[in-house]
């Protein structure tokens, strides 16, 4: 339940400006989690989320651009979580996740900085990263194994 709260709590700072843990919470509610603000709190941290000036003048959550301050264990927990299966179509690594899990997987892969990866777009189930190219797919491929142990 938690890697769902947390993927929807993307899905929200990125498609609207949250100021407060409050208001986040309440967002959370109407989209059925039964949370508290302790576990908004948690989740917040967890995700390594920082407040930024939004064109508002707000200042609302968003993912923290410090790659660094990542953990990296938690970033492959999230992509091993979530992951199913991926095929190499062209430059394009499609990846399928566990339903509802794709946005936190992807966010867990943009994490990361897979070396000539250069970024993901990600539906419910499925993510589309762009390789630099078809030559670089197979070792992007390979450096997802594995930091998958050896199932993907």
């Amino acid at each position: 339940m938690k890697n769902y709260r947390h993927q929807k709590i993307m899905e929200i700072i990125q498609s609207r400006e949250v100021e407060t843990q409050e208001e986040l919470a309440g967002l959370l509610r109407s989209a059925g989690f039964n949370v508290t603000q302790a576990t908004v709190s948690r989740d917040i941290r967890q995700l390594n989320l920082k407040k930024v000036p939004a064109s508002s003048g707000r200042q609302c959550y968003a993912p923290s651009n410090d790659r660094e301050a990542f953990d990296a264990g938690r970033l492959e927990g999230i992509l091993r979580a979530g992951f199913v299966s991926m095929e190499a179509a062209s430059n394009i690594l499609v990846i399928r996740t566990v339903s509802g899990m794709a946005m936190a997987v992807a966010a867990a892969i943009d994490a990361l900085s897979i070396p000539k990866m250069i970024g993901c777009i990600a539906g419910d189930d499925t993510i589309m990263c762009a390789i630099r190219s078809q030559d670089d797919v197979e070792s992007v491929m390979g450096f997802i194994d594995d930091l998958l142990g050896g199932i993907g």
